[in-house]
């Protein structure tokens, strides 16, 4: 698009601007495709990234009317985040934000709307400021948005702060939306910096013009409708922002091809629902013990398995047994859950992971690490009933055996059990409902829908 042109009057110009991390910057990047392909005459997308990001996906498939814009690598590298996690956050809270009003004095057309992951505390101020509408991404669940939203809530109740070995099983019942949990299943946090933090940009969210969750409003109607009920602004449910549209493509890395090796021909070559996937994450996973144990239970298992294990590969792959399994380095994640032979998956319980799941149909083995990780198990596995939990105890050090891990993958994946095929009717069950929410007149597809037609209209101004 020529910025020099004129534009129609409803012409919309979006910029949005994700959280610094594959977590954040992936939905993000779901919810602006999902916006261009809507109105490729009316929406323009300008998606903002630091310099190092765009290396690492400026050459990714994209609509014509979304197009990248940088700022400075004011943050730490990606590729050393992990090492000073709160070093990191900080310089995304205190770093990016004059550099990103700085690219707005620059952007042509005029911006119309600004959309910001909800940990960018900072954005919906921008936005204020200058009288441009913001819409607050959150990329978790909504039950766990509606945990943070009540914090104060378990202050006041004394489970938080709180000893989760002594008083993990006592119960949590009086969050709004949320179903009675545990407070060993509630969000783990690293530092007490992080989650006051975090609560910032939660807190902050009343001030902006729209909320928007990459959920369907069918995974979490308690939560959702509770947090519509609360704020006085639009809350929309757009999910699953994840890249389903992008399902059909072919392209030189849908294809399947790493390395030389293609998983998806490999994959055809199995049969129905005989294959764990297998992923715990891409930026904090386990250690190098539990990664053996993990190893040496699928070997017991018998099960075949695709793994992706980034930096393990070479480590792992003379586990693998020959044609039993596969260890790569990346893979098409959706493409393969989606895939006739996929029949479970272990996962680390990121929120796009589980979505992607859902959106699947594909039963879990749960091992979550932090964060929301620890909630979203708990509702894959006692909400929604699409799962088991491999990893029992919160925390780094609880090693999960070869045995356990050997039984688990081998009752999870037995075809002929009647405990496991009511699990694979219900994880149908909530396929279902994705493919509902994002079918015409579908809950997610109405949202966004609505969505479009209020920035365009310039509401909020």
């Amino acid at each position: 698009m020529d910025p020099a042109k004129t534009y129609p009057s409803n012409f919309c110009h979006v910029v949005a601007m994700p959280s610094p991390g594959r977590g954040h910057i992936n939905p993000m990047m779901s919810l602006c495709k999902l916006l261009a392909l809507k109105r490729p005459q009316q929406i323009l997308v300008t998606f903002v990234v630091t310099e190092e990001w765009l290396g690492f996906i400026g050459s990714d498939p994209k609509p014509a009317n979304v197009r990248f814009a940088t700022i400075p690598n004011v943050i730490p590298s990606e590729l050393g985040r992990a090492k000073d996690f709160q070093g990191f956050v900080e310089a995304v809270y205190t770093k990016m934000e004059a550099p990103f009003e700085e690219l707005l004095d620059r952007l042509e057309p005029p911006v119309t709307a600004i959309v910001a992951d909800t940990y960018l505390i900072w954005a919906i101020g921008v936005g204020n400021r200058r009288n441009i509408p913001v819409a607050s991404l959150w990329p978790m669940s909504a039950t766990v948005f509606s945990v943070l939203h009540h914090f104060e809530l378990l202050v006041q109740n004394g489970h938080s702060p709180i000893d989760v070995s002594e008083h993990g099983d006592e119960l949590v019942d009086y969050i709004p939306g949320v179903s009675a949990t545990r407070v060993i299943d509630l969000p783990t946090v690293i530092t007490p910096k992080l989650l006051h933090r975090c609560l910032e940009g939660v807190s902050l969210v009343s001030k902006a013009h729209y909320l928007l969750f990459t959920s369907i409003r069918e995974l979490e109607h308690e939560a959702v409708d509770t947090l519509k009920a609360k704020f006085s602004f639009p809350v929309y449910p757009i999910g699953p922002a994840i890249p389903y549209f992008e399902l059909q493509k072919n392209s030189s890395l849908i294809d399947g091809h790493i390395h030389g090796v293609n998983y998806l021909r490999w994959l055809d070559c199995q049969s129905i629902d005989s294959v764990l996937y297998i992923s715990l994450g891409s930026f904090l996973s386990v250690s190098s013990a539990q990664i053996d144990e993990i190893a040496g239970g699928l070997q017991d298992s018998g099960v075949r398995y695709l793994w992706v294990s980034r930096g393990e590969t070479d480590r792992h792959e003379d586990t693998c047994g020959g044609d039993v399994g596969m260890v790569v380095p990346w893979c098409d994640q959706l493409k393969v859950l989606c895939h006739p032979s996929v029949g479970g998956f272990l996962t680390h319980c990121g929120w796009n992971s589980t979505l992607e799941a859902a959106f699947a149909g594909v039963p879990m083995l749960t091992f979550p690490i932090f964060w929301d990780q620890i909630p979203n198990s708990k509702q894959i596995v006692e909400d929604w009933k699409v799962g088991w939990r491999v990893k029992k105890d919160v925390g780094f050090e609880n090693l999960v055996t070869r045995g356990e891990i050997s039984e688990l993958v081998k009752r999870l994946m037995d075809q002929k059990s009647n405990e496991g095929n009511e699990m694979r009717k219900r994880a149908k069950q909530l396929q279902k409902a994705c493919q509902g929410a994002i079918a015409e007149g579908g809950s997610s597809e109405t949202n966004l829908d609505a969505f479009i037609r209020d920035v365009s209209k310039g509401q909020g101004h």
